[in-house]
């Protein structure tokens, strides 16, 4: 089917159902893409900023196109396409030599059924002591190069945790069989060994979190009070918009995109300054995720996710419910997606938009009574589960036109029993005989901002210390240090907290009423050093996280900051390759990477179930408008009651 410019179609829309179907039937035609194939991803070919523009301006349809990456099992070879959708033709086939797609979700479900009806995998388990298989659960991770058996290279391979619940509907997670490992070849569904290294005593802990298994003994302990209903209610409805895909509120203007790989994309985001509508940002995504285990342990040094490049938090998105994950007048955004076999699925309410009372936006009180603005602010947020993690993402925009990106780290956290009288060195006790290794969570945003335009400049923004001397005296004086970043060396950036270093994109090309240069700044949160030799395999996989900030041109090609074949990676092709050409990054079209994250030292308080732990990042217009652009947010009366009581006349 080709679509029309009727009703909310946009270019940036994801791929509907009948699109996915069509991409399949499109390679299965002219390639023969069926049986003993998989499709690992299909997605839009988004159109770039060119085409879009002639579509907003003059109606011009482009091609719509999707790219497909897919994988003979028999031979496993990987295979790239992009196929024109509106031509119904292959535009390009390309066979990728040496390199393994990312997962998918029916290979995890697959080798875990496979695995644990193997009889050589119950006949060990059954040594242990462990035959009740309904209760076993085989998690299959990935590799990487460096630690794929030598035998085994060039296979698409897996390896796997093992673990059994305590009993039907317990938490698998709290009960590890240390030592016990598969490693699986996922094209072939075979089973190359079994790594049976060392066993550990299961002792008794408590790891559950659904109240029905929770101990009587701790479930009555509680001295907890029932909360009172808090009704969130929006009587003449929210107050946003939203059209398709398109999102309007309080002078912003987005649209919401998704694909199996970054989850919920942002795309064209605008602000309308008293008339005139201004470019912000034009698409604003995850780019990857990697969580690599700090223990070299048998069941750990294997264990680096990286949850975007090697599976897609698209995948791993999960539905949201109303009065759980999201609270007040909710609209939802549903997602299309597909499985190995190019069959389109539907994932109900993926993303939540709503509004959010947030307390005070500005206030001042004097002896002619106060004057407050309550602030509100628009939540774009869809949630992904990965395998034991749960990762919470909210983009937040506010009437000051401050955007806020926030992630929220929640689920169960890996753990290990080690013997009476053993150690733990690189994790924290968590239960009996328990332990949490070390780990780290490092996001990669990939932030395309478009500052009133597309030529901008990244600047560096410090404050230094001026020595005291005849003009400083008191040693008051400090001065702000702004550097513009000239190439893409310059452009790897690290946080100082003794500099409040942080980052502007500005566009110099114009200026505002007061005469400078308009810009938002990144304001960083979360910033976490990566804690690696420089010549770690790990390391090497992912350069990415050797710096707080990248900043290359933009180029449709580059998306990935840690390189498209991320599954059984030797070495980093995205950004440390890209930026080793220093190119010049000066009013141009440029892409602001940030990495951040979760060091993440567990907590007795972890276990059995994380409360959320939350990171977040600012994007804070900085000389953008000429003055505070929520000075027309308009009061709330039936609400505030200005009343002083040390202002009443009294008979003294």
């Amino acid at each position: 089917m080709t679509r029309t410019t009727t009703g909310t179609f946009h270019p940036l829309d994801p791929l509907g159902a009948d699109e996915f179907a069509k991409a399949a039937a499109v390679l299965a035609r002219e390639h023969g893409v069926g049986d003993g194939w998989r499709f690992a991803s299909i997605e839009l070919a988004e159109p770039d900023k060119a085409a879009v523009s002639a579509f907003d301006t003059a109606g011009t349809v482009p091609d719509r196109r999707a790219i497909v990456m897919c994988f003979d099992r028999g031979s496993g070879d990987t295979y790239k396409a992009l196929v024109s959708l509106t031509g119904d033709n292959v535009v390009s086939w390309q066979h990728i030599p040496d390199v393994q797609a990312n997962f998918t979700v029916d290979e995890w479900e697959e080798a875990d059924a496979f695995l644990r009806g193997h009889p050589d995998v119950i006949a060990a388990l059954a040594k242990r002591g462990i035959t009740d298989m309904s209760l076993v659960f085989m998690d299959v991770w990935t590799y990487g190069d460096a630690v794929t058996p030598e035998k085994y290279k060039g296979r698409r391979l897996g390896w796997s945790d093992t673990w059994v619940r305590a009993s039907e509907g317990a938490n698998p997670y709290a009960g590890p069989v240390n030592g016990f490992h598969c490693v699986i070849d996922v094209n072939a569904m075979e089973l190359l060994e079994i790594e049976d290294t060392f066993s550990v005593e299961r002792p008794e802990v408590m790891g559950e979190y659904v109240p029905r298994h929770i101990p009587e003994r701790i479930r009555n302990a509680s001295t907890r009070p029932p909360l009172k209903p808090l009704d969130i209610v929006q009587p003449e409805g929210p107050s946003f918009t939203l059209e398709g895909n398109k999102l309007e509120w309080q002078n912003w203007s987005l649209r919401v995109g998704f694909n199996y790989r970054e989850g919920m994309t942002l795309h064209a985001v605008t602000y309308n300054d008293n008339g005139r509508v201004r470019s912000i940002a034009n698409r604003m995504s995850f780019a990857e995720m990697a969580v690599p285990y700090r223990d070299t342990s048998p069941d750990h040094y294997r264990r680096t996710a990286f949850d975007i490049g090697e599976w897609g938090i698209g995948f791993m998105t999960t539905s949201l419910t109303l009065g759980c994950d999201c609270l007040g007048e909710i609209r939802y955004l549903d997602a299309v997606l597909h499985d190995s076999h190019g069959v389109p699925f539907t994932i109900e309410n993926a993303i939540c938009i709503h509004e959010e009372d947030n307390a005070v936006l500005w206030k001042h009180v004097d002896h002619d009574g106060a004057e407050v603005r309550r602030m509100r602010r628009l939540t774009v947020s869809t949630h992904v589960t990965v395998a034991n993690y749960e990762y919470l993402v909210y983009w937040r925009f506010y009437q000051d036109g401050n955007i806020e990106c926030e992630v929220r780290a929640t689920g169960i956290m890996v753990v290990s029993h080690f013997p009476e009288g053993g150690e733990h060195p690189s994790g924290t006790l968590v239960d009996t005989r328990t332990y949490a290794p070390f780990h780290q969570h490092f996001l990669v945003a990939r932030l395309d901002l478009d500052i009133d335009g597309t030529e901008n400049t990244v600047y560096a923004t410090e404050t230094e210390i001026v020595p005291m001397g005849p003009d400083n005296p008191l040693g008051l004086a400090l001065r702000q240090k702004n550097t513009p970043l000239r190439t893409e060396l310059e452009g790897r950036q690290d946080f100082d907290w003794q500099s409040q270093r942080a980052w502007k994109v500005v566009n110099d090309n114009t200026t505002t009423g007061l005469g400078t240069a308009p810009a938002y700044k990144l304001v960083p949160g979360g910033a976490i050093p990566s804690m690696f030799d420089p010549t770690s395999p790990i390391f090497q996989r992912t350069g990415a996280i050797g710096h707080t900030v990248w900043v290359t041109p933009n180029s449709p090609d580059e998306r990935w900051p840690a390189g498209e074949f991320v599954n059984q990676s030797k070495v980093d092709h995205g950004l440390t390759e890209w930026t080793a050409a220093d190119r010049p990054i000066e009013n141009t079209d440029v892409v602001l990477w940030y990495t951040f994250g979760i060091h993440h030292i567990p907590r007795p308080e972890d276990w059995p179930i994380m409360p959320a732990d939350t990171v977040s990042f600012w994007l804070k217009p900085v000389g953008f408008f000429d003055r505070n652009p929520a000075l027309d947010v308009a009061p709330i009366p039936e609400a505030c009651d200005h009343h002083h009581p040390h202002h009443e006349d009294s008979d003294d």
